[in-house]
């Protein structure tokens, strides 16, 4: 199969959503198969090559060392019947000497910094490494049973998440206990040993054992068995892996750079729309943006900058029209100053020290706009309170909670993010959120700071935190909405930004004097709610082309998937709401019952089959089930784990039909 007949077969599904990434699996997949180069019946049978490298082993290593396998897989990737005509059908244990590493005491500095690389599992990147981060001496490999690595060997992980990651090392060295090693019999050629591994790497993840740190034992690993090419056929297929492995890398490449032309052609497109200084020109430029949707929006991820231009426009005036009954926007600030010198005098609202106002130096807005600073137009400002919370959410609103800074989102508040008061604390009812605040997060990472929306919903008894500041308009003369939408898009946006401080970007903060200090655009306040309508009515649009992107986006993903399945036989992994999943497979052999578990244990599939005199096939259990296919795995994994059911003897594997 050379590289324009690969990619007139499988070309499409390099165009989708980690469709390179696939390709590659194929390749690796085609290789270990015997389906990516011809079979030359002229050539040397695999068979006799495995007679010699037993040979080998004799002459070379003591029978206690050849036979130190004895572990069997008994769910395995190859049979004789899977095989093409001259490979043999061998254990990764008969190709070579196995072994894994260990790790030095610590407490004998002698160990420790001398010339041997001492490779660990996370360095197993690259096809061929030759430096670690740490070193050993020849003490330690002496005294700390170190096994030596030779130039050629091939390594892979067996802990974590680098379970089958492989890599071939081109210095003498050893390991910590995290790698099993290998030293290829002659005849075996270490490439495509290394590409064997790795076309293994999800088998071995998913034989690995443990939790939080899985792993994989070497015995495990050297009982897989394996097609073995004839010695000339396994060149011809590391040639050919080399070639589209290029081939992919090619092909990964281009996509980069196309996307990142795309990306360019988009923040283009947009920049023009931001800076169209006329109605006539706004309307041009967003034609052309219209026009091009297709071509510029590549996923999802995409849009966010579509919605930012949204709100960029909406603050500069450009996405309402003035309207000769509306109040005039001069009349609304006289209104506004003088309503809150009336509090002032009045003591309802507090005198606070000046503070130098940010203006507006960028912004060009409609003659009939004002602007006015948050200190003009503010009437109360305060934060919150933050005791020791209850590490959850309250189960009612009973009880008192405090809400996070999560709660917080871009012009969008969440009640449901808070923690629970405990009940030994009194609450502070002044803090208590209600419907109308303009909350705006205060202190944490830079990204955090700043974030600014409305509370729509107030549940009871939910109190700011002393991150949170709350701020109301005086007499709402200025719809609170539409100043969170001035503090989060445009120059007071930007201004905010320029306005957090702090020794780290974990931890930044905005105070209230800094905040009074912005300079916001002052529409009439009918053109403000005209301006919010507005506003939801696009973004209703961009969640429709978000959306039709995302299903474009994921349909192509679930094709690629579903196609490398349908070629390779290998299970797509398991995704919740996945209407195009690839079939589960399913052992032909009948499932047995172990150790019958005792009445207390939860084993729904162990007593259905006692109630089936102990023997059933796979599929009729999991229909008996009644669950969902995940669920069904996921629970005779759990019961085969516990010995109730016995592992399944035969390892020839057929797709389950999920009628």
């Amino acid at each position: 199969m050379d590289a324009q007949q690969f990619l007139a077969e499988f070309g499409h599904i390099a165009n989708a959503p980690g469709g390179v990434a696939r390709l590659r699996g194929l390749v690796l997949h085609l290789a270990i198969t015997g389906k990516l180069v011809q079979q030359i019946p002229t050539e040397e049978h695999a068979e006799i090559l495995l007679e010699r490298m037993k040979l080998t082993a004799t002459k070379l290593y003591s029978k206690k060392r050849r036979e130190q396998k004895k572990q069997h897989n008994e769910q395995q990737v190859f049979t004789n019947n899977s095989l093409p005509n001259g490979w043999a059908l061998v254990d990764l244990g008969d190709l070579g000497d196995w072994g894994a590493g260990s790790t030095p005491s610590r407490s004998n500095s002698t160990y420790y910094g001398g010339g041997i690389p001492w490779f660990k599992s996370g360095e197993l990147k690259a096809d061929y490494i030759t430096k670690s981060e740490e070193c050993v001496s020849e003490l330690a490999l002496k005294e700390c049973s170190l096994r030596l690595n030779s130039p050629g060997d091939v390594l892979i992980a067996m802990y974590g998440a680098n379970i089958g990651q492989a890599s071939i090392v081109e210095v003498k060295s050893t390991t910590n206990q995290a790698i099993c090693a290998c030293t290829p019999h002659e005849g075996l050629n270490n490439r495509f040993l290394l590409l064997l591994l790795r076309a293994l790497q999800d088998y071995f993840i998913n034989l690995g054992a443990g939790g939080a740190q899985p792993n994989i034992s070497k015995e495990k690993i050297v009982a897989t068995s394996v097609g073995l090419p004839p010695e000339k056929e396994q060149s011809r297929i590391v040639a050919k892996v080399d070639e589209l492995m290029a081939l992919c890398d090619k092909l990964e490449f281009q996509q980069q750079q196309r996307r990142s032309l795309q990306n360019n052609l988009r923040q283009s497109t947009l920049q023009a729309v931001a800076a169209s200084t006329s109605p006539r020109e706004l309307q041009a430029n967003w034609t052309r943006l219209a026009d091009n949707f297709g071509r510029l929006f590549n996923g999802p991820e995409d849009v966010g900058e579509l919605r930012k231009l949204i709100l960029d426009l909406a603050v500069s005036g450009y996405l309402t029209q003035h309207e000769e009954s509306d109040e005039p926007a001069a009349d609304l600030l006289d209104k506004l100053l003088s309503a809150k010198q009336k509090l002032m005098a009045k003591g309802t609202v507090k005198h606070r020290k000046p503070v130098k106002a940010e203006e507006l130096q960028e912004t060009i807005i409609p003659v009939h706009w004002e602007t006015i600073t948050l200190d003009e137009a503010i009437s109360t400002i305060d934060a919150g309170w933050s005791p020791a919370c209850l590490p959850s959410a309250r189960g009612d609103d009973s009880k008192w909670g405090i809400l996070k800074t999560t709660s917080v989102q871009t012009l969008q508040f969440l009640p449901h993010e808070h923690k629970e008061l405990p009940a030994s604390l009194e609450p502070r009812p002044q803090y208590e959120v209600q419907v109308g605040d303009i909350l705006i997060t205060r202190a944490g990472p830079k990204n955090r700071v700043g974030i600014c929306c409305v509370v729509d919903q107030a549940p009871p008894r939910l109190m700011i935190s002393d991150k949170l500041i709350r701020f109301h308009i005086v007499d709402d003369l200025i719809d609170a909405r539409f100043v969170a939408l001035c503090l989060s898009a445009g120059e007071s946006g930007r201004i905010l930004e320029r306005l957090k401080s702090g020794m780290a970007e974990s931890q930044m903060n905005i105070s209230q004097d800094k905040l009074r200090a912005i300079t916001i655009p002052l529409p009439p306040l009918p053109e403000q709610l005209r301006l919010l309508a507005k506003i939801e009515a696009l973004m209703r649009v961009i969640d429709k082309l978000e959306q039709q992107l995302h299903d474009e986006t994921d349909l192509g993903r679930r094709f690629a998937v579903a196609a490398f399945s349908s070629i390779t036989g290998i299970t797509a992994e398991s995704e919740e709401n996945e209407p195009l999943k690839a079939p589960k497979t399913e052992l032909i052999a009948p499932l047995r019952l172990g150790t019958p578990p005792s009445t207390k244990e939860q084993a729904p599939l162990a007593a259905i089959l006692a109630h089936q005199n102990g023997e059933m096939a796979a599929k009729d259990l999991w229909q008996r089930f009644g669950g969902e296919i995940d669920a069904f795995y996921a629970q005779l994994k759990l019961e085969v784990d516990k010995g109730w059911i016995l592992e399944p003897e035969v390892a020839k594997m057929r797709q389950l039909e999920t009628a």
